[in-house]
């Protein structure tokens, strides 16, 4: 979110320039650490936070971002006092979240001068915390590195790397290329590969493998993320780089000198690839059997065209021509589709098809006959409610040219497309002579016939034939959602 204008003068120059480089690694660190990772500034006599991070690999402590909240101070009263420029300037904390225990710690942001003007905080669930307390004392203190890395707004490069998975193996690996720690995924990656004796201290440049992204970060100390092909499988490699320490950090309260080198993340994504190939392949062979489709049904037009033209029966002729048409509006569904790997088709560009079919393929040309589209641009239906759609304005329109206008040289049929939060409609209205007295839209001929059915049976809906200026059909039914996106269950 943008900074608030009462927070931005308080931070100053300097530390608005030290929350803009620390803002873009909070979800990286957020991922790494599997903790909520929340960034306060001070806004008396509140604190805001500026910036929530939560968690991919493991669920989220809160339903929702907590970005933007302002907070009492007496509600967050480490992050106040840490704010407040008091000792210490790091602090470790238990409390509850939703229910649910928790370690809490703050870390004081210092501007250029030495000036605390914002506090990070790390909330983790107390179970979480303590599997990591149980892990390789190599992979906590490189862990420590990097949000060290963030504190001091020194970790570059953090919006190149994609969001961490619960399944993505880890490696850490020194300055010079040596493998100190791997996860138990990563051995199992590089099993695929044909690596079966551990990694742990072997050299990285040694492996058969592109390992190119790791020592690129390390040179340039910035992240990197890059999708490589080993062998069969296809990984994508995220480097977070361990530069040497500058002054003072929070790696002081970890064991051991800090580390330097790089974390490597490996993402396999094999699957996902090979699924997505495959799903292009699906849509490419379903397009070209569109656009074979279209043809076939286009061929079909033109031999009935061709005979309409030889008969010398007019009953004849006009119903190869209403034949013609109808083929011509499930044609045209089909020719969106041949376009498109997407099956929803937008009435409103099928509309505009047909009438220019109607306009060119059935109208009088001695007749000034307007035909016009009205109402929503984007009126989205599935591809099998879509062909009965186009089936039902062609069918309307044709009813309204051929039985409208009888002894008139001119008129105009307004097709409009209207919808709501629960409904939509199509009406199409003309200024024709209208229905005849004692019409029952029960009876009438094939072209009603088809309508309602289409109507009934594939949109469930209701036809209504009322008389205005003309007659004013009116189509109507439930409005098409698609269906939802899945839901991220381990982002929480």
């Amino acid at each position: 979110m943008p900074i608030p204008a009462d927070i931005a003068r308080a931070l100053g120059d300097s530390g608005l320039d030290l929350v803009g480089r620390i803002l873009p690694s909070l979800d990286l660190l957020a991922d790494l650490i599997h903790a909520d990772v929340l960034l306060f500034a001070p806004s008396a006599p509140q604190v805001t936070v500026l910036a929530h991070a939560r968690p991919e690999p493991v669920p989220s402590l809160y339903l929702h971002p907590l970005t933007g909240r302002r907070l009492r101070q007496d509600q967050i009263s480490p992050v106040a006092r840490v704010l407040s420029q008091k000792r210490p300037r790091h602090g470790v904390h238990g409390t509850v979240v939703g229910g649910v225990p928790i370690v809490r710690e703050t870390f004081a942001l210092e501007d250029a001068s030495g000036k605390v003007v914002a506090a990070l905080v790390t909330e983790t669930a107390v179970i979480e915390h303590e599997r990591h307390r149980k892990r390789s004392a190599i992979f906590k203190r490189a862990i420590g590195r990097v949000r060290d890395l963030v504190v001091q707004g020194r970790l570059v490069g953090g919006e190149n790397i994609g969001r961490l998975g619960v399944h993505d193996g880890i490696m850490v690996i020194g300055a010079d290329g040596e493998i100190q720690y791997v996860t138990a995924v990563t051995e199992n990656l590089y099993r695929l590969l044909g690596y079966a004796d551990s990694l742990v201290n072997a050299q990285l440049s040694e492996l058969d493998t592109n390992e190119y992204v790791a020592f690129r970060a390390i040179e340039l100390r910035t992240c990197l993320e890059q999708r490589v092909t080993e062998q069969d499988r296809i990984w994508i490699k995220k480097a977070v780089p361990l530069p040497p320490t500058e002054g003072r950090g929070w790696e002081r309260y970890l064991p051991g000198r800090p580390l330097t080198g790089a974390i490597i993340v490996i993402q396999d994504v094999t699957d996902e690839v090979r699924k997505e190939q495959e799903l292009r392949v699906k849509n490419a062979m379903i397009q070209e059997i569109h656009h074979r489709v279209k043809n076939n049904l286009q061929t079909i037009s033109a031999l009935l065209r061709l005979q309409a033209r030889r008969t010398h029966s007019q009953e004849v002729a006009e119903i190869l021509q209403q034949t013609v048409s109808r083929i011509l509006s499930v044609a045209v569904v089909h020719e969106f589709l041949s376009k498109d790997e997407s099956s929803i088709i937008n009435i409103h560009e099928v509309s505009n098809r047909i009438l220019r079919e109607v306009t060119h393929g059935t109208l009088d040309p001695a007749k000034q006959i307007r035909l016009s589209l009205e109402g929503v641009k984007q009126f989205l239906l599935p591809a099998q409610q879509a062909t009965s759609c186009a089936l039902i304005i062609n069918e309307l329109l044709q009813n309204a040219v051929e039985h409208g206008y009888e002894g008139r040289t001119d008129g105009e049929i307004t097709v409009r497309l209207l919808q709501t939060d629960d409904s939509m409609a199509v009406e199409i209205e003309d200024d024709g002579r209208g229905l005849p007295s004692g019409f029952d839209p029960r009876q009438g001929g094939l072209g009603l016939t088809i309508v309602r059915t289409l109507v009934n049976e594939d949109l469930k809906g209701q036809l209504q034939l009322e008389n205005g200026r003309g007659v004013r059909a009116i189509v109507s039914f439930p409005r098409w959602r698609s269906a939802p996106a899945p839901e991220n269950l381990t982002g929480g």
